[in-house]
């Protein structure tokens, strides 16, 4: 198994270093065979913040910053681990950051940059959010540190913990060795503090297990890294292109004949804009891309999403549930649907942008292709990627609630296709 750290990973420059501290193994350690362990060292990069203005935050945060008058700040942190010697791995790794201030609190940990809104494509960094837009506007001074925040197929991915804390992290876990934790790492959190802040101010700690043959020990920093990092100005964007993209595909299509398929295209085009209308987007406000079996539409710009999503979710399943009742299990309309976010424009042949293919790839993936085989009653699924669920799902009032999604992940080796995303099994007919 390779060790994912260097895949298009730079390691920390001198110039965004923090400090260079040596893990100090606790004690109870079980040495092995192989005699003392070399020190194990980790470079902490210097943490970057950058404002976050209102406007730019996601519906429930700009709500409560409103109400609050709190100031929002994105914060990315950087960590290098030292190679461990042959037939050794870190079998965890645990990054905390607290800060000084007990008022200040992490609202936001993403455990990748897909939670994030960032997506990868050769060469450049995308972003599926405004707040994801002001991640890259900051990042452009520390060259190199959006790319560690970028899925790794074979590595473990961060489990996060201490939201509306002040103390918070990220766990990297592999007790079986079965998928590596990386030894360099990119991490971004965002950061409610009192509208007074002029700068954020705490202590970084790492703390890692080791395993190998008979050898396991944790270590740990003798003392926390201090760090106190002023508020710049921040990086105007223009977000106004951030759009969401909505596509749709009918399951078993090739299987109903001319005269079957016909009648789909109708329904299809038929349901989708009630559906659409439901949710409050007019018809006059989209050009949808007929697919035969499918549909692709960009929503217009500016909408609510936590509005909008959950309208559209709850009319297609009524909608699907009323035009399939009667009907044989062989003539019901069944569907797969996938939602994304992000920086897209119309092209010659259609629209262009990460997000576009990003959407395709979901709604083409197994995990949906097998939920919806493994509900032969269902009337839909949904896939969505991390950020979306981040966004919009994970704090809804209304279902679908983050309790009816299921993690899955969308990797696609062929294509350089790696996505953490959530699926929803749509409502089921009743007998």
């Amino acid at each position: 198994m390779t060790d994912p750290v260097g895949a298009g990973v730079r390691p920390l420059n001198d110039a965004d270093l923090l400090a260079h501290g040596e893990l100090v193994a606790a004690s109870g350690r079980c040495p092995g065979e192989d005699g003392p362990t070399e020190p194990i060292h980790v470079r902490c990069g210097r943490p970057l913040f950058y404002p976050v203005p209102a406007r730019d935050l996601p519906v429930h945060l700009r709500r409560r910053a409103a109400a609050t008058g709190s100031r929002y700040v994105g914060a990315l942190f950087a960590f290098d681990l030292d190679t461990l010697p042959r037939r050794k791995r870190y079998a965890a790794a645990r990054f905390v950051v607290t800060l000084a201030d007990s008022a200040a609190l992490a609202i936001r940990l993403d455990g990748d940059g897909g939670a994030l809104g960032l997506s990868w494509s050769p060469g450049s960094v995308e972003a599926s959010s405004t707040t994801a837009l002001h991640a890259v506007a900051a990042s452009r001074s520390r060259p190199g540190w959006l790319g560690r925040l970028a899925s790794r197929s074979g590595a473990a991915r961060a489990h996060v913990f201490g939201i509306q804390r002040n103390e918070f992290g990220w766990v990297y876990e592999d007790p079986r060795g079965t998928s590596l934790v990386p030894r360099a790492h990119g991490t971004h959190a965002l950061l409610e503090l009192p509208s007074r802040a002029t700068g954020v101010a705490g202590t970084l700690d790492v703390r890692v297990r080791v395993a190998g043959g008979h050898d396991r020990y944790s270590a740990g920093l003798r003392e926390s890294v201090r760090f106190d990092e002023p508020l710049g100005p921040g990086v105007a964007v223009d977000g106004a292109a951030v759009r969401l993209c909505m596509a749709v595909d009918v399951a078993g299509y090739s299987r109903r004949g001319t005269v079957g398929t016909e009648r789909i295209q109708r329904d299809l085009v038929d349901l989708l804009s009630r559906v659409r209308r439901g949710a409050g987007i007019p018809d006059s406000a989209v050009e949808p891309q007929p697919q035969g079996d499918g549909q692709f539409t960009v929503l217009p710009a500016g909408i609510d999403e936590s509005s909008v999503i959950p309208r559209l979710v709850g009319g297609l399943g009524r909608q699907l549930r009323a035009l399939n009742a009667g009907r044989s299990a062989a003539e019901r309309l069944r569907l797969r649907l996938a939602l994304h976010r992000g920086l897209v424009k119309p092209a010659a042949n259609g629209w262009v942008g990460p997000s576009a293919i990003a959407v395709h790839r979901i709604l083409d993936s197994t995990p949906l292709r097998e939920a919806l085989a493994a509900h032969p009653a269902a009337h839909f699924v949904l896939g969505l990627p991390d950020v979306l669920f981040q966004d919009v799902i994970r704090d809804a009032a209304e279902p679908p609630l983050p309790a009816d999604f299921t993690s899955v992940t969308v990797e696609l080796p062929a294509k350089d296709f790696l996505e953490h995303a959530w699926l929803h099994i749509g409502p089921e007919e009743t007998a």
